[in-house]
């Protein structure tokens, strides 16, 4: 199996995925594995498609339904004052969506008065181990989402 998501799938349904929050009709929340958005999760859709087209409509349907269910959940959960919805798939081609929670001033001096997308911010700052959260912390945050889902 080559695919990054389908991996992560299996890791859930083995129970050996630290990152996972919980099992909808459609699809999986995880918690990304860098929190320099804090509360940042994935939206994992349970098929295998490149793109949303390709799923069936009353499927797709419930999927974004319940995608939207999940970023609600994250902005009340960790305070954001706007979601950022993302669905790139150029890495891994298994249908997914970043959810990142944004504050006011959260790019700092990378963004036009801290605003702009989440890519603006340079990678060596996003991608800093020390935005991984310890086991304890990411219990934490699971215990905090699960609350609002």
């Amino acid at each position: 199996m080559n695919c990054d998501m389908c991996k992560v799938i299996e890791q859930i349904k083995d129970g050996n995925n630290p990152w996972f929050v919980k099992e909808f009709e459609t699809g999986y929340v995880i918690f990304g594995w860098n929190q320099h958005f804090y509360g940042y999760v994935i939206f994992i859709c349970k098929e295998h498609v490149t793109e949303l087209w390709e799923l069936e409509e009353n499927f797709r349907k419930q999927y974004l339904n319940e995608m939207t269910l999940v970023a609600k959940a994250v902005k009340e959960a960790f305070g954001a004052d706007k979601m950022n919805y993302e669905c790139l798939g150029n890495g891994d081609v298994h249908l997914h969506f970043h959810l990142f929670p944004r504050v006011s001033g959260d790019l700092g001096k990378y963004g036009n008065n801290g605003k702009g997308p989440v890519w603006w911010l340079p990678k060596r700052i996003m991608w800093n181990k020390k935005n991984i959260p310890k086991m304890d912390e990411l219990e934490k945050m699971k215990e905090k989402l699960l609350k609002f889902l």
